[in-house]
């Protein structure tokens, strides 16, 4: 397995794959509406785009013989504006995690979660922040032996549908 930058000649097997990744992980959460407005607006071809050109985000690629296998996406100088005091000064947004159901217990999230923490370390971050479905129990525990703890109770808009996310935080 090697991580990589995306590229933007990448966009073609990475669109499908982030799509499809949300939707088997938590579609059947949405009315169909909610969930094409969701994907439409926030896995469209021009959000990738602009942030494989842009300097203070990374997209990382996870992939063995040519097949993407996951990747992550993380927003350097970015902040949760919900989280409480004391806001750390310089914390960057770990904005998108997911692997191939294939790849599920293969190392490749946490390949793609220690590279996203390298990364903010050697920007000089001092937190990295996510939100995680409050349900999402797996992905709580996970993210929790990385040392992240939980932080606040955050909303998060799929359509006009609202979850109850948590708000993690890794200080770095």
């Amino acid at each position: 397995m090697i991580l990589r930058p995306a590229l933007h000649s990448d966009l073609t097997a990475l669109v499908p794959f982030a799509r499809a990744a949300f939707t088997d992980a938590f579609g059947h959460l949405y009315t169909p509406e909610d969930l094409t407005a969701f994907l439409d607006t926030y896995r469209a071809p021009d959000r990738y785009a602009a942030a494989i050109v842009d300097a203070d985000r990374a997209v990382t690629l996870a992939e063995e013989d040519g097949a993407l296998l996951g990747y992550a996406t993380v927003d350097f100088d970015a902040r949760f504006s919900e989280r409480p005091d004391p806001q750390p000064s310089h914390p960057s947004i770990l904005g998108q995690l997911y692997c191939a159901a294939a790849a599920t217990g293969r190392g490749v999230g946490a390949a793609l979660l220690d590279h996203a923490i390298a990364e903010a370390r050697a920007r000089g971050c001092d937190a990295l922040q996510l939100s995680v479905y409050s349900e999402n129990f797996g992905a709580q525990r996970f993210y929790q032996r990385f040392g992240f703890r939980h932080v606040a109770d955050i909303d998060f808009w799929v359509g006009n549908h609202r979850d109850d996310e948590f708000l993690y935080e890794l200080r770095l």
